[in-house]
């Protein structure tokens, strides 16, 4: 049987005609309830919009397709999907995250879940034996975030796989960054893959969703439970809306690495920027583990100022013309975003500090424009 490729997946995998009307969009079934022939017998597959909705599912459907799982799950946002995975867990159970992580998960993990009796460790993932000397019989989940938001630090997903399946422990990787389209997590090994699908898959700013993705069935039944059971799911418009994305993410992710490496050429040469991080630099120190497990090195791009002054920073953000300055990435238009002060602020400063995350670091999301015309827009608001 002949395999669809990518490209043709984000177009037609998982997706079927609308049985009634040939519709080749799926409709939007704006309803919460559907009709029963009798008691406890639903005239279809659908009985209650909170356990599944058709939109919805066409996006799990399609969701599990692109990441090469058996199922897909469509939340009200990325930090939902986050929040059921952890609803797994109880006191005495241990987490193992990666030290540089998305502000939200942080707070979620250490705010959140603080006083739930489950411990987490945060640790450089690439410091191998530090991450094993951290594993015992109470660690059930490795949380992973490659490449890493803001500092585009990766983890060698294969490696890190060999190590929880020998001790059998879930592995979890938010793929927001590098999309399906660039990294395949439960290729390599993962358990479960999280977007936030408000971000690339989405792709439009229009929208607040998240997804999670399994191989194994079983995990995917019981992680659909815990979504039904505490009813953080995506209405039927928001997963229209992120289908429709997902319908051009191959399209519009060859052009954000595209202009992703003409922005870094520029940076890297400008007498003010101090250092760009980009895992497409050959000097990038996961370059080697960026070429072997993406396909490409997509559109986020940090930088500091040779200054260190965080008023070069804000000076700069401030005089952006195409850039938009706002939180979030991934959608068509470039967005430049001050990590200390607007996503990341939420993690204590000298936790900050510790990881890299200096007040005059800039974190870009380059979008689909004309490359020319967003040096252009750097160039005036550096000089």
């Amino acid at each position: 049987m002949h395999v669809m490729k990518f490209n043709t997946k984000a177009i037609h995998g998982g997706q079927h005609h609308e049985k009634v009307t040939g519709a080749v969009m799926p409709p939007v079934f704006q309803t919460s309830t559907f009709a029963q022939s009798s008691p406890g017998k639903p005239i279809g597959e659908y009985e209650y919009s909170r356990a599944a909705n058709p939109t919805r599912t066409a996006l799990e459907d399609a969701l599990a397709s692109i990441e090469n799982g058996t199922r897909g799950l469509a939340f009200s946002s990325g930090l939902a999907a986050t929040d059921c995975v952890l609803r797994s867990f109880k006191a005495g159970d241990e987490i193992i995250a990666m030290d540089d992580l998305y502000g939200g998960t942080y707070r979620m993990f250490t705010r959140i879940y603080k006083d739930s009796g489950i411990k987490f460790h945060f640790v450089d993932m690439n410091d191998s034996a530090k991450f094993q000397s951290l594993i015992n019989e109470n660690t059930k989940l490795v949380w992973v975030e490659t490449p890493t938001n803001p500092l585009m630090k990766l983890a060698d997903i294969a490696a890190i796989a060999k190590i929880t399946k020998e001790k059998n422990i879930l592995f979890a990787v938010d793929n927001t960054f590098a999309t399906p389209y660039l990294q395949r997590p439960l290729d390599l090994g993962a358990d479960i893959v999280m977007h936030s699908a408000t971000k690339y898959l989405g792709g439009h700013s229009d929208v607040i969703a998240g997804a999670l993705v399994v191989k194994d069935s079983a995990l995917g039944e019981q992680l659909h439970f815990q979504q039904f059971a505490t009813g953080g799911t995506l209405g039927p418009m928001d997963s229209y809306l992120v289908l429709r994305g997902i319908k051009t993410l191959h399209l519009r992710m060859q052009r954000h690495c595209e202009n992703g490496e003409k922005v870094v050429d520029f940076l890297k040469n400008h007498p003010k920027i101090g250092k760009v991080f980009f895992p497409g630099l050959p000097e990038h120190p996961f370059h080697e583990i960026a070429k072997k497990q993406m396909s490409g090195f997509g559109g986020m791009v940090s930088f500091n100022f040779k200054s260190g002054a965080k008023a070069d920073a804000i000076s700069f953000l401030e005089k952006l013309k195409v850039f938009t300055l706002a939180e979030s990435l991934g959608g068509v238009e470039s967005l430049a975003n001050h990590p200390a002060l607007m996503t990341h602020a939420s993690i204590p400063e000298d936790k900050r500090i510790e990881i890299g995350i200096t007040d005059d670091l800039v974190r870009l999301s380059v979008g689909i424009e004309d490359a020319e015309d967003l040096m252009a827009d750097l160039r005036q608001a550096l000089a």
